[in-house]
């Protein structure tokens, strides 16, 4: 990729927290992750020339909505800088990125905040998936239901049962390996859960279904929580190296990305995918387009994956767009445990949103934080071994938006 675009370093807050109980705001949270995220980096607040927020419901559940001024608010230094938030539902925290890279690479900028957030814990489950559900086309679709994304997303199963044949059985298997990731995983919300013997089963009282046949094992977790990288142009991140004491090859970049969209409405994307091999024809394009930019022929050049799984079934569709099996034959891939952590492609080594959780607008980010941490060794109990180039997949909506980065060295 021309003018390439590094990544300085970054943070995330602990998702298990509930900040609603501590009595704390979501421009707390902001403060609180780029404090942390300036001295992991070993940055200074006057050195960031332009901040981009990415969020998608902060008005509903936070009450709070031009969040690009938390950037002044929190430092004297940055009360003149540029700022700007973004939206588009779970994959909001890229669409921020992009916008930053962008910046950067059209030499506006040499060094830009990306800030990822949500506020999310502090309303009743049913009050917070009606508010989710704005990501839906609303009044038309998920109208007769209690949780519109489980339903929706058991759409998606749905058609991959009557377009391929679904194995069921594989989708806990995905809950399985993401919640035992989690586990060792310091920023997790599900780090010190435990689990029934029938937990990943079929079983009605330990994993009660929830729409459809999705069952509770196959839900991501909403969470409170941010995450924040710094992206920098060469000249800054030469100069950052240096001062560090690294060279410029030390530090990762963002090789190749992908960004494409859809129609809103799940019914018109399925309309239009009929006579495709796969589901969601336009989240190929993307993969493909990432894969092009990093100058990469296939798949088989990444060592890992940090994808959304909001659902189980999202995980599932992830496996064969990107290209790991052929379509509908994602369960082979998991059958053959290529996915695990110990597996010749790993996915979430983080836990993913199902172990991690999924503060919606921080999403994107914290998958761009994790793959920054995986390429410089940096990941603790989560590393993987041999690690060069790691990707993201970060879509919002019924797959409506979709966003990837390839980071590496």
């Amino acid at each position: 990729m021309e003018n390439k675009v590094y990544i300085l370093g970054g943070a995330q807050t602990d998702f298990s927290r509930n900040w609603h109980r501590e009595e704390k705001s979501i421009f707390d949270m902001f403060k609180e992750v780029m404090n942390q995220g300036l001295v992991s980096s070993g940055l200074e607040p006057a050195q960031i020339e332009v901040g981009h927020v990415g969020n998608f419901v902060g008005e509903l559940f936070a009450g709070q909505g031009l969040m690009g001024g938390f950037f002044g608010q929190a430092y004297a230094e940055l009360a003149a800088i540029p700022t700007s938030r973004h939206e588009a539902a779970c994959a909001s925290g890229s669409m921020a990125a992009l916008a930053a890279m962008s910046d950067i690479q059209a030499g506006h900028y040499g060094l830009a905040c990306v800030v990822g957030i949500e506020l999310m814990r502090n309303v009743p489950g049913k009050v917070g998936a009606d508010y989710l559900g704005a990501a839906t086309y609303r009044g038309i679709e998920a109208t007769n239901c209690d949780y519109p994304w489980p339903y929706m997303f058991d759409l998606l199963a749905q058609e991959y049962d009557k377009r391929y044949g679904m194995d069921y059985d594989s989708l806990k298997t995905i809950a399985q390996i993401n919640y035992a990731n989690a586990r060792v995983n310091p920023y997790a919300q599900s780090k010190s859960w435990s689990f029934e013997e029938k937990s990943f089963t079929n079983d009605d009282e330990l994993n009660p279904i929830i729409e459809g046949k999705l069952r509770k094992m196959d839900c991501g977790q909403i969470t409170d929580g941010a995450a924040c990288v710094f992206l920098a142009s060469e000249k800054i991140a030469k100069q950052h190296a240096q001062k560090q004491g690294l060279s410029l090859r030390d530090i990762p970049y963002i090789k190749g990305w992908g960004h494409r969209s859809a129609p809103l409405l799940f019914e018109e994307k399925m309309r239009l995918s009929q006579n495709s091999p796969l589901i969601f024809p336009h989240a190929r394009l993307m993969v493909q387009d990432a894969l092009t930019r990093a100058g990469m022929s296939s798949v088989a050049e990444l060592d890992g994956l940090e994808t959304h799984d909001c659902f189980t079934i999202t995980e599932y569709m992830a496996i064969d767009h990107w290209g790991l099996t052929e379509p509908g034959e994602s369960y082979k891939a998991i059958e053959a445990g290529r996915i695990s952590k110990d597996g010749d492609f790993p996915i979430n080594p983080s836990g993913g949103l199902i172990g991690l959780g999924h503060p919606v607008g921080a999403t994107g980010v914290r998958m761009m934080l994790d793959c920054y941490q995986q390429v410089t060794g940096q990941a603790g109990n989560c590393q993987l071994s041999n690690v060069n180039n790691m990707a993201t997949f970060n879509l919002g909506g019924s797959a409506t938006t979709c966003a990837s980065f390839i980071i590496g060295r």
